[in-house]
């Protein structure tokens, strides 16, 4: 074997310096500094040639150009992505030496669904244990360092949820919260829904969303109960959940698939209360808007015997006495409809005053004929929905109201405002259900309507 001692390397610019001219041939560099590869070179060792003393640090090199879907063995030093999406394979380690290392990755994330399996060579040991390893975590990534034969392999490095890429739909704006892969932007009042990320995927930019108008109030003095707001709803196939029964998706217009912009949400107040005397109608609801759904304001309660319900998003019930106008719902028009009709008095003479209509159900008519046998109509259903990840009644009608001597009546659902009252109180809508309020009996004034809400819905993972 031969050697050759060298005090100083000097190396022209751009070319090669190889080191190690074949089998059993060694280059030694004596100096105090000596700089290899400079201006951009290649140092290289030449075939059959092996180096030492540079060592390895603690990592690896990962295998990127064969990722990995069946059993085989590692190799000391290298690091491997496993594709299990076809199948559990095995990691077979090579012989354990003390400082040799090895990784492996979960590739596609489907280590929870197929496991990979790394197994000892022979009968040496993971953790000190001589058995095989399973890696069952979804992205999970381990790195295995050989110490001694007591403990064998041991686990240096462990990620149990990998960092991803976002390629979903990406937005602000609400309250947000989360119910399994999808995202909820639920807004109270006036906003903005920002989309700053849309997915490549185009279904998944079609959003749910449930847009819901303020409440109408109640009549003053024997009136009728206030119509809900317009209820609108749509359900994204990419992000479901159990919805009303006026899911609006099989409409090609009401489907909304946003982009990368900012798009105003408004959210309509309630109508406010009126005096209970004298006969004074009660006041509409206010729309609430999301892109290109808008719902109407519940339509005003009437007040007996001389003033009918408005329409609306659903219609406002007639004042005691009168019998033909009640508030029309669904106006302006759409479909599935956003409301309902309000109810009036069975007759013209001691008869109770109409509920205001529901999402799903017409106002109750009022009853009676007689000065002790009056009752006022209930408000219509409202709709019932889980958009918000919990069963919740939105636009239901208020209440209508009756004499004040007789016992009390018009009761309400789903956010809507009950008529006269134990307390000789009419009830206001809910707050952000679009509830209509009650009917004021006389004395009081009526329920004010609840104010709206929108809510909108989409997969974010």
């Amino acid at each position: 074997m031969s050697k050759v001692q060298v005090d100083a390397i000097e190396q022209q610019c751009g070319s090669t310096l190889t080191v190690g001219g074949g089998a059993g041939k060694t280059v030694t560099v004596d100096a105090t500094t000596v700089t290899l590869g400079r201006c951009g070179a290649t140092v290289s060792l030449a075939s059959g040639a092996s180096q030492s003393g540079f060592g390895r640090t603690g990592t690896v090199d990962w295998q990127t150009s064969s990722i990995k879907t069946a059993t085989f063995t590692a190799t000391n030093g290298e690091g491997y992505f496993c594709n299990t999406s076809g199948g559990a394979f095995t990691v077979n380690l090579p012989a354990g030496s003390a400082g040799a290392i090895v990784s492996v990755s979960d590739y596609t994330r489907t280590f929870q669904t197929n496991t990979l399996t790394v197994a000892p060579n022979g009968s040496e040991k993971i953790g000190g244990v001589a058995a095989d390893a399973q890696l069952t975590t979804e992205g999970q990534t381990a790195t295995f360092v050989y110490v001694d034969s007591t403990e064998g392999w041991i686990n240096i490095q462990e990620t149990s949820n990998s960092v991803i890429g976002n390629n979903n739909l990406i937005a602000t704006g609400g309250t947000i919260t989360t119910c399994g892969n999808c995202k909820i932007h639920k807004f109270t009042g006036p906003g903005t829904f920002t989309v700053s990320q849309v997915s490549p995927c185009a279904a998944n930019n079609l959003v749910s969303y449930m847009v819901v108008a303020g409440g109408a109030s109640g009549g003053g003095s024997y009136g009728g109960g206030g119509g809900a707001g317009g209820f609108r709803e749509l359900v994204s196939p990419t992000a479901p959940y159990t919805a009303s029964p006026l899911n609006g998706y099989p409409t090609p217009g009401n489907r909304i698939t946003v982009t990368a912009t900012g798009y105003p949400i408004t959210v309509g107040g309630g109508g406010a209360a009126v005096p209970g005397s004298p006969h004074v109608r009660g006041n509409n609801g206010n729309t609430a808007t999301f892109s290109t759904i808008t719902s109407a304001g519940g339509g005003a309660g009437g007040a007996g015997p001389s003033q009918g319900g408005s329409d609306g998003g659903s219609g406002g019930g007639a004042g005691r006495d009168e019998t033909t106008n009640n508030g029309s719902g669904n106006v302006p028009p759409v479909t599935p409809p956003q409301g309902n009709n309000g109810g009036q008095p069975a007759g013209s003479s001691w008869n109770g005053g109409g509920g205001g209509g529901g999402a799903t159900a017409v106002g109750g008519n009022g009853d009676g004929g007689g000065p002790s046998c009056e009752t006022a109509g209930p408000g219509g259903a409202g709709a019932t929905t889980c958009i918000s990840a919990t069963p919740t009644g939105y636009a239901g009608g208020g209440g209508g109201s009756n004499s004040r001597n007789n016992p009390p009546t018009g009761t309400a659902t789903q956010g809507g405002g009950a008529g006269y009252n134990p307390a000789r109180s009419a009830g206001a809508g809910t707050v952000n259900t679009g509830g209509g309020g009650g009917g004021s009996h006389g004395c009081t004034a009526s329920g004010a309507g609840g104010s709206g809400i929108v809510i909108i819905r989409y997969k974010y993972q």
